[in-house]
Protein backbone atom coordinates (compact mmCIF):
# COMPACT_ATOMS: atom_id res chain seq x y z
CA UNK A 1 0.00 0.00 0.00
CA UNK A 2 1.20 3.32 -0.88
CA UNK A 3 1.28 6.89 1.26
CA UNK A 4 -1.55 8.37 -0.31
CA UNK A 5 -3.54 5.08 -0.38
CA UNK A 6 -2.68 4.65 3.63
CA UNK A 7 -3.52 8.36 3.67
CA UNK A 8 -7.10 7.67 2.03
CA UNK A 9 -7.94 5.12 3.79
CA UNK A 10 -6.65 6.44 7.76
CA UNK A 11 -8.54 9.62 7.29
CA UNK A 12 -11.92 7.35 6.73
CA UNK A 13 -11.52 5.62 9.18
CA UNK A 14 -10.76 8.78 11.71
CA UNK A 15 -13.93 10.11 9.93
CA UNK A 16 -16.39 7.10 10.63
CA UNK A 17 -14.99 6.73 14.35
CA UNK A 18 -15.81 10.70 14.71
CA UNK A 19 -19.25 10.25 13.30
CA UNK A 20 -20.24 6.98 14.89
CA UNK A 21 -18.88 8.87 18.34
CA UNK A 22 -20.69 12.25 17.16
CA UNK A 23 -23.64 10.21 16.77
CA UNK A 24 -23.74 8.14 20.44
CA UNK A 25 -23.38 11.67 21.65
CA UNK A 26 -26.60 12.95 20.19
CA UNK A 27 -28.26 10.11 21.09
CA UNK A 28 -26.93 10.19 24.46
CA UNK A 29 -25.27 6.43 24.81
CA UNK A 30 -22.30 8.42 25.62
CA UNK A 31 -20.71 12.27 26.71
CA UNK A 32 -17.96 12.61 24.46
CA UNK A 33 -16.83 15.54 22.29
CA UNK A 34 -14.56 14.73 19.23
CA UNK A 35 -11.98 17.58 18.44
CA UNK A 36 -10.21 17.07 15.28
CA UNK A 37 -6.68 18.65 14.29
CA UNK A 38 -4.60 17.01 11.18
CA UNK A 39 -4.42 13.11 11.46
CA UNK A 40 -5.46 13.70 15.27
CA UNK A 41 -8.46 12.51 16.61
CA UNK A 42 -9.34 13.35 20.45
CA UNK A 43 -12.25 12.04 22.20
CA UNK A 44 -13.12 13.44 25.24
CA UNK A 45 -15.41 11.98 27.92
CA UNK A 46 -16.55 14.90 29.44
CA UNK A 47 -18.29 12.86 32.56
CA UNK A 48 -14.85 12.23 33.81
CA UNK A 49 -12.37 14.11 31.93
CA UNK A 50 -10.73 10.87 30.29
CA UNK A 51 -9.41 10.89 26.52
CA UNK A 52 -8.81 8.73 23.72
CA UNK A 53 -6.52 9.41 21.13
CA UNK A 54 -6.72 8.30 17.82
CA UNK A 55 -3.98 9.21 15.14
CA UNK A 56 -2.66 8.22 11.59
CA UNK A 57 0.98 7.45 11.45
CA UNK A 58 2.34 7.80 7.61
CA UNK A 59 5.52 6.90 8.13
CA UNK A 60 4.64 3.12 9.54
CA UNK A 61 1.44 2.92 7.85
CA UNK A 62 -0.87 2.45 11.59
CA UNK A 63 -3.24 4.05 13.39
CA UNK A 64 -2.51 4.63 16.96
CA UNK A 65 -4.54 4.43 19.70
CA UNK A 66 -3.95 5.79 22.96
CA UNK A 67 -6.55 4.98 25.91
CA UNK A 68 -6.80 3.95 29.54
CA UNK A 69 -5.82 1.05 29.19
CA UNK A 70 -3.24 1.29 26.99
CA UNK A 71 -1.60 2.19 23.94
CA UNK A 72 -2.20 0.20 20.44
CA UNK A 73 -1.00 0.14 17.41
CA UNK A 74 -3.09 -0.74 13.78
CA UNK A 75 -2.08 -1.93 10.15
CA UNK A 76 -4.46 -2.46 7.34
CA UNK A 77 -4.96 -6.16 6.75
CA UNK A 78 -7.47 -7.70 4.22
CA UNK A 79 -9.13 -4.86 4.79
CA UNK A 80 -9.26 -4.49 8.41
CA UNK A 81 -7.37 -2.23 11.09
CA UNK A 82 -5.73 -5.26 12.99
CA UNK A 83 -3.03 -5.00 16.28
CA UNK A 84 -0.64 -6.32 15.88
CA UNK A 85 0.17 -7.62 19.23
CA UNK A 86 -3.26 -9.20 19.90
CA UNK A 87 -4.58 -9.77 16.28
CA UNK A 88 -7.77 -7.24 17.82
CA UNK A 89 -9.73 -5.20 15.20
CA UNK A 90 -9.85 -1.94 15.99
CA UNK A 91 -13.63 -0.78 15.81
CA UNK A 92 -14.41 -4.16 18.37
CA UNK A 93 -10.64 -2.91 20.63
CA UNK A 94 -12.51 0.79 20.14
CA UNK A 95 -15.70 -0.61 21.86
CA UNK A 96 -14.06 -1.84 24.28
CA UNK A 97 -12.67 1.54 24.82
CA UNK A 98 -15.29 3.87 24.71
CA UNK A 99 -17.24 1.59 26.66
CA UNK A 100 -14.96 1.07 29.55
CA UNK A 101 -14.07 4.94 29.66
CA UNK A 102 -18.28 6.14 28.96
CA UNK A 103 -19.59 4.05 30.97
CA UNK A 104 -22.35 2.71 28.84
CA UNK A 105 -22.22 -0.59 26.19
CA UNK A 106 -20.97 0.82 23.06
CA UNK A 107 -20.05 -1.09 19.78
CA UNK A 108 -18.35 0.46 16.85
CA UNK A 109 -18.10 -0.40 13.60
CA UNK A 110 -16.73 0.46 9.96
CA UNK A 111 -18.18 2.65 7.53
Amino acid sequence: MGESEFLAQAEAALDAIEAALDRLNDEDVVDVECSRSGNVLEVEFLDNGSKIIINSQAAMKELWVASRSGGYHYKQIDGQWINGRDNTELYASLSEMVSAQGGAPVVLKPA
